[in-house]
């Protein structure tokens, strides 16, 4: 296993991106699993934490298999898998009714995770997004094109594993992308943890409680940009 568990994988996420200390970034987590990993960052950069609400939208009768990702806001970002829609001859009925069941499994998270707190400014901000692990990258990719549209300064993606062919594709969408370890035959992302215990919204809130003030925002100083090249740590 490469490693023990999310919050291991997140200390030793921090210090590939240590050179973001002192820029005054905001950290984003992808609920519930890239939570305890964006907290460790979030703490070793002294920056807030908040969320990125983001659903994959699964094939009917294959929820696993994704069609597409939707994430939230004032205009939701929906990104469509066109080859599996194709294959699967998936009509536009289907693909809406799904993705209008989990644009209110959002709704729902967003109350539970956030309350009355709002969003987190990122405009003009060094922004980090981070999950447990990538593989197909539909999900991540919508949450990239959502936090972009919020006119971060610079868009950097940090994950601990990903697939080599996803992380192609995800240096299009950021500034800078970080992942400690980038495999062409990924499989599944629990395979990279000793522990992949699933994260309880509970550990979700107590996060976001913990790591969400946002006193240090100021005066911020540009970040680098690596046109979007995909560095291992």
């Amino acid at each position: 296993m490469s490693f023990r568990n999310r919050s291991e994988a997140g200390k030793r996420l921090a210090r590939a991106l240590q050179r973001y200390e002192g820029l005054n970034p905001v950290i984003l987590a992808l609920p519930r699993g890239g939570v305890p990993v964006a907290a460790e960052v979030a703490a070793a950069l002294k920056a807030p934490l908040g969320l990125v609400l983001v659903r994959k939208i699964g094939v009917p009768q294959q929820p696993e298999l994704a069609m597409g990702a939707v994430v939230d806001g004032a205009a939701p970002i929906i990104v469509r898998n066109e080859d599996v829609i194709r294959h699967l001859a998936i009509d536009e009925a289907q693909f809406k009714r799904v993705c209008d069941q989990e644009l209110a499994e959002i709704e729902s998270r967003r109350r539970r995770y956030l309350g009355d707190r709002p969003p987190i400014d990122v405009k003009d901000r060094v922004t980090i997004v981070i999950d447990d692990g990538i593989a197909t990258g539909a999900t991540i990719r919508a949450a990239l094109r959502a936090t972009r549209m919020r006119a971060p300064k610079t868009l950097v993606l940090a994950v601990p594993v990903a697939s080599t062919e996803a992380l192609a594709e995800l240096g299009k969408e950021a500034d800078d992308v970080v992942c400690l370890e980038a495999h062409e035959f990924l499989g599944a992302i629990g395979f990279y943890y000793s522990d992949f215990r699933q994260t309880s919204d509970e550990e979700v809130i107590e996060a976001i409680a913990h790591h969400s003030s946002d006193a240090k925002a100021g005066e911020t100083t540009p970040g680098p940009r690596t046109g979007g090249r995909a560095r291992r740590h």
